[in-house]
């Protein structure tokens, strides 16, 4: 008879940092939109950042000029340098693939 070894690969993750807290609101915030150069992402940020606008005039857009560009950036550290240097109260990352 063959003994099998089964192992779950669902596995658990101890959490160890919890999100940020939610705004209250976005009125007098600043916001950064970073792009990861996906998916039409040139089309759907401005979108956005346009709905944005629209809904909380009192928003700050910070484009996505202001930030690193790409998949390869938008974990990076220079991403955080570029968050704290623009002194953002939230950001905005996208778009999904």
């Amino acid at each position: 008879m063959t003994n099998l070894d089964v192992f779950d690969p669902t596995g658990a993750i101890e959490i160890t940092q919890l999100h940020a807290p939610r705004l209250d609101g976005l009125d007098g915030k600043r916001v950064g939109i970073i792009s990861n150069d996906e998916w039409q992402a040139h089309r759907t940020l401005p979108l956005v950042t346009e709905f944005l606008q629209r809904k909380f005039p009192a928003v700050e857009i910070i484009p996505q000029d202001q930030f690193p560009f790409g998949n390869d950036e938008i974990d990076s550290d220079n991403t955080v340098t570029a968050a704290r240097a623009n002194e953002v109260d939230a950001v905005i990352m996208g778009n999904a693939a």
